[in-house]
């Protein structure tokens, strides 16, 4: 019998280990509540539009608007968080956004169609940097790094449904009430979940930590050729959602089921969402770089039987496929910007990684508009935004990878 105390084994990296970690589960409560208004509030102003005395194309630009200038904005706040705080940029950023949220009903009688403009626009660009926040407290929120890894993995996976439970909310209390209301409620979730999030302890006493180690990749600079294949790659995965979500429209005209708009992005997220808790549970001795690369060429291959032209219930099966593999992807992706981006802007790192995803999202939804008419072409072009990213991955290889250095490790705060 050994005399020698064993050393005490490290928590199972379970979603209820991480959840019952102090903290966590108001974090991620608090911005899903927060982000709530970025899958409400496209679809409200839409709604409010159309029964404004405004035209659908009038809507559907202001919606739009709205998403590219909350996109445009994230490095911006992400800069702004690791000079300041997250505190300092959360709570401003939400009261001003609900405010104007909360206005847009008003600009009729004020202004038409250039107010609403205005204010949509500077609605989007003062959306708080709720997700790239989080992602900056992981690793003082949880020290352990398999405990990271699953939070990191249920984080992710939990993005999509704001895209499902968001659109039904609004078109809910539409129905119920009136677009306006569905504004209103769009705006205090945004604020609530702020509040939350800002008045948490780790939030509110956060500050990056400047690097001391001498490795090339913690050099002040944010820009290295690595960073910038790896956000190129990922605006390759945006470009094939944003396609998807076209395609599905065309695939609700084609085959005159109006609910198969819905259905099809619905089940994409949730095949995001079961992808995300299946891979969180599993500890992964691969390097992160092989688990992106690998998952990259899943999502690709996920969306090679939309070639096929399938019908509504077999479309619906593929599109759930390369949805479970996106969770994998955008967390490696997550892992390698940490390691890759000097530590005192890992906040700003984290922007330019959603805006790179968003960029993409929209050019694949403008591009996929314009071939909407053209079966074949519609359904072939999310694998051609994967297959963009898979290349640029390869292309990176090594430089992606840094030995010795476990995932999210080197930021402690």
């Amino acid at each position: 019998m050994s005399l020698t105390a064993s050393p005490t084994p490290a928590p199972r990296p379970t979603y209820g280990a991480v959840l019952g970690s102090p903290y966590v589960a108001r974090l991620l409560g608090g911005t899903l509540t927060g982000r709530l208004p970025n899958g409400m509030a496209p679809v409200a102003i839409v709604l409010w539009a159309t029964t404004s005395a405004h035209s659908i194309a009038f809507g559907g630009l202001l919606s739009a608007l709205y998403g590219l200038s909350s996109a445009l904005a994230q490095p911006v706040k992400g800069r702004l968080m690791d000079r300041h705080g997250q505190a300092a940029v959360h709570l401003p950023a939400a009261v001003v956004n609900s405010f104007l949220l909360l206005a847009l009903p008003l600009t009729g009688p004020y202004g038409g169609a250039a107010l609403a403009t205005v204010i949509v626009v500077a609605g989007g660009l003062t959306t708080p940097p709720l997700e790239a926040g989080l992602r900056a407290l992981w690793p003082s929120v949880l020290p352990d790094p398999r405990l990271r890894h699953a939070a990191l993995a249920l984080d992710t996976g939990t993005q999509g449904l704001l895209y499902i439970v968001g659109p039904l909310l609004v078109a809910a209390l539409s129905a119920a009430y009136d677009p306006a209301a569905a504004l209103t409620v769009t705006a205090v979730l945004g604020i609530a979940g702020t509040v939350t999030v800002a008045l948490c302890p780790p939030s509110r006493r956060w500050r990056p930590t400047p690097s001391t180690h001498a490795h090339a990749h913690e050099s002040p600079r944010l820009a290295s050729t690595a960073l910038v294949l790896l956000f190129a790659s990922l605006a390759g995965v945006g470009f094939a959602i944003g396609a998807m979500n076209v395609w599905s429209v065309s695939m609700a005209e084609q085959h005159q089921q109006d609910m198969l708009s819905g259905i099809l992005p619905a089940a994409f997220s949730t095949g995001s969402f079961l992808g995300g808790l299946l891979y969180g549970r599993r500890h992964w001795t691969s390097t992160t770089t092989c688990r992106l690369i690998i998952a990259t060429g899943a999502f690709l291959a996920g969306w090679l039987p939309l070639l096929f032209l399938p019908g509504p219930y077999a479309a619906t099966v593929a599109v759930a496929v390369p949805g479970a593999f996106l969770t994998v992807v955008v967390a490696c992706a997550y892992v390698t910007t940490d390691t890759l981006a000097p530590a005192a802007r890992t906040s700003e790192a984290y922007a330019w990684l959603i805006l790179s995803i968003g960029a993409g999202q929209a050019a694949g939804t403008a591009l996929a508009g314009r071939l909407a008419e053209q079966p074949l072409a519609g359904a072939a072009l999310p694998a051609v935004g994967a297959a963009f990213a898979l290349a640029l991955l390869l292309t990176a290889g090594r430089r992606l990878t840094l030995p010795n250095t476990p995932p999210l490790s080197h930021h402690h705060r």
